[in-house]
């Protein structure tokens, strides 16, 4: 039995979205998140996903969802953010289903000052619920980490109360992860803020499974964003069977590893660590910083490599009157992106288990 068996192609949603994790982690693999900033990056996940048959996340952050809508809209009251994420999502679910593969759609970190972004997209939730019964995205995250434990959970709360019943997935984060991304800096945090604690866990599983058991929390295990030199980071995934155990300690019950954790600030890991991660209940991994540069080699390959092409649009080393259109079309050098990205995200897929598995 395949993940088809169990939850359809395209955007998941409701239990679909539990369905699938509880796949996952029963059968020992993890979905990568890739973020996407345009609907290029997007369609090469698809076809990666497509390729090796596996689920795939896709997710947009605050400042890759105001890339997407355009750098020339203003943002001031995360309009252009809102508007992003929306139409990364809409498209995304137009052509999802074509690839054939299941696909989990989540926005990335929200802090406190990002709430308006989160708004928006709640809101655009609630309209595609009122005609479609079922929410725009499959889940969104917040990441209140940076609030004390009793703020955080009480917003965590607050705002999943108002999601479950449209059926999306709540992501949140407690201990903070290391280092910069999209304009949040943490790389002068405490390093002790950089493990959680298991009591930390239970008190969030013990607020939001009250509401709802379609959550995962983002378990600080010393995770830092961006990309490093291994030894760099002092990486302890071990940690998160420790919170499994107190869960399972707690609810007094036989059901192993009730926590659904998401690993955060995963590139540079070794495979060891991700195997261990993955064992220990992780079942969506963030794969951001590693996917960017894939993009990049293809282009930047193509652009050396065919650099007597590209001077001027007529005339090249074939002769002063060659034209160049074929050489200088977007369509042929972005294309170059997302070959070199296509393959980065199959082997995230693999370093993760996630192939073959539809």
């Amino acid at each position: 039995m395949g993940v088809l068996d169990i939850v359809p192609a395209g955007v998941l949603t409701g239990d679909n979205v539990r369905k699938l994790f509880e796949y996952a982690k029963e059968h020992q693999f993890a979905i990568p998140a890739i973020n996407v900033t345009s609907s290029s990056v997007a369609n090469s996940v698809l076809e990666a996903a497509r390729d090796i048959k596996a689920p795939i996340i896709f997710q947009v952050s605050q400042g890759g969802a105001a890339f997407f809508a355009g750098k020339g809209l203003p943002n001031d009251k995360q309009q252009a953010s809102i508007a992003g994420a929306i139409a990364a999502a809409h498209h995304v679910r137009t052509v999802a289903k074509e690839y054939g593969v299941p696909v989990v759609l989540h926005s990335d970190h929200c802090a406190k000052k990002l709430l308006p972004w989160f708004d928006g997209m709640l809101k655009a939730d609630e309209e595609y619920f009122a005609q479609h019964q079922e929410p725009l995205f499959s889940s969104h995250m917040l990441d209140l980490s940076e609030e004390s434990k009793e703020d955080n959970i009480a917003t965590c709360v607050k705002y999943f109360k108002r999601m479950a019943p449209l059926g999306l997935w709540l992501e949140m984060e407690i201990g903070i992860t290391g280092g910069e991304e999209d304009g949040v800096d943490n790389t002068g945090v405490d390093n002790s803020r950089l493990y959680t604690q298991p009591e930390d866990i239970w008190d969030v599983y013990s607020a939001l499974s009250q509401i709802s058991p379609n959550f995962s929390i983002a378990a600080a295990f010393g995770n830092v964003h961006g990309v490093y030199k291994p030894g760099n980071v002092r990486l302890h995934p071990e940690l998160l069977n420790k919170h499994q155990i107190y869960a399972e300690e707690k609810l007094g019950s036989k059901q192993k590893k009730p926590l659904f954790l998401v690993f955060h600030g995963g590139s540079g890991s070794t495979k060891d660590e991700i195997k261990t991660a993955v064992q220990n209940g992780v079942v969506k991994m963030n794969v951001d910083t590693d996917t960017q540069w894939a993009y990049l080699c293809g282009i930047r390959d193509f652009i050396q490599n065919k650099s007597g092409y590209l001077q001027t649009q007529v005339g090249n080393p074939e002769g002063a009157d060659k034209p160049n259109k074929k050489y200088y079309d977007p369509r042929v050098w972005v294309r170059e992106g997302e070959k070199t990205l296509v393959e980065r995200v199959k082997e995230a897929c693999a370093d993760l288990g996630n192939t073959n598995r539809l």
